[in-house]
């Protein structure tokens, strides 16, 4: 009788994980459709970069046919998140008090806009910049010839950067709402935080001052504003125990 809860918990879990995996192979099927114009679309910022009649290449026999379906089921994914989330949301809350559930919806819809504008804002301003950079700094007399799957492969880092990086407002308020730490902690700690920023981008991202201060600049601002939303509802939180008492 003893592990009977946690077999209810354990194929809850399965049957979860189950509909997780349905969902993004059904948008992938829809995407596989599309393969070869999402990696155009993705293409795009490089070729712009690229000198007058350059294009990418393929240095595999395979690699034209596997790169553009690698990419549309990680797209899949990143569509996907929004629903993922649900059914992580579906498996948690029951566990969870009521106090625990109005923090801990709002915290999931905006961590998924969080992380699709980090990937936007990579998409339509750090990548023209810093291909830009990175092609006119070949030496002279060097042709730039990217194979597609090492750029698929680099614009994904940069998105997966720009996506976590953005997340910093969530991460603030977690911090601050679990007590592994507090708003006024945090303002005292402002000035590492702005230098760890700038150390963030200068990791993450390609080695031009560019792309690594279109980093660390939004990495600042969010940290700011997670520290306005998380005193927010550290002064509500205070009303509310007010109130009660």
């Amino acid at each position: 009788m003893s592990q009977s809860p946690l077999i209810d918990h354990l194929l809850e879990l399965r049957r979860r994980l189950l509909w997780s995996v349905i969902t993004v192979l059904v948008i992938f099927a829809g995407f596989a459709f599309f393969a070869d114009e999402l990696y155009n679309y993705l293409a795009s910022p490089m070729l712009a970069s690229l000198p007058q009649g350059s294009t990418l290449i393929a240095t595999d026999v395979a690699t034209p046919f596997f790169t553009p379906f690698k990419l549309a089921l990680v797209a899949s994914i990143a569509v996907a998140v929004p629903l993922l989330l649900w059914q992580v949301w579906g498996f948690i809350a029951p566990g969870l008090y009521k106090r625990e559930k109005r923090l801990v919806v709002p915290l999931m819809i905006t961590s998924s806009l969080l992380f699709y504008a980090g990937v936007a804002f990579a998409y339509w301003v750090v990548l023209p910049l810093a291909l830009n950079f990175l092609a006119n700094a070949a030496p002279e007399g060097v042709t730039v010839a990217t194979d597609i799957a090492r750029y698929l492969d680099f614009v994904l880092a940069i998105f997966m950067a720009f996506g976590i990086a953005f997340e910093t407002p969530v991460a603030i308020i977690l911090l601050c709402w679990t007590g592994v730490t507090t708003v006024k902690s945090l303002r005292a700690k402002r000035p590492y935080v702005i230098v760890g920023a700038f150390v963030v981008g200068m990791v993450l991202t390609p080695p031009d001052v560019i792309s690594q201060t279109l980093l660390a600049i939004p990495m600042w601002l969010l940290f700011e504003l997670g520290l306005v939303i998380a005193s927010l509802y550290q002064r509500k939180s205070c009303d509310a125990n007010v109130t009660h008492e």
